[in-house]
């Protein structure tokens, strides 16, 4: 069981078990600084800024405190994000 909930990405084991926050965003240059944001957001702003990657947040601190133990995992495109995402489900379903 315990190998079904490992995940690896990048050269990262990322235990699934202990993942508190887990999410989708867009990595964005804008003044210099990097940012992420919310897909929606960066798709309303695509004119104004400059897509960087598209990330997977995974939280490992507990809900409600600042995040400082996490793993970015960057992707070139929106469609490897999303392949990410559903082969994280499918871990997470079985």
């Amino acid at each position: 069981m315990r190998d079904e909930m490992i995940f690896e990405a990048e050269g990262k084991e990322i235990d699934l078990a202990k993942i508190t926050r887990l999410y989708p965003a867009a990595l964005i240059s804008a003044g210099g600084e990097s940012a992420s944001v919310s897909l929606e957001w960066a798709e309303l702003k695509a004119e104004q800024i400059t897509l960087e990657a598209y990330v997977l947040i995974c939280d490992f601190d507990p809900v409600g405190e600042v995040p400082i133990h996490r793993i970015e995992l960057r992707y070139a495109t929106k469609e490897e994000l999303f392949a990410v995402m559903q082969e994280i489900a499918q871990k997470l379903q079985s």
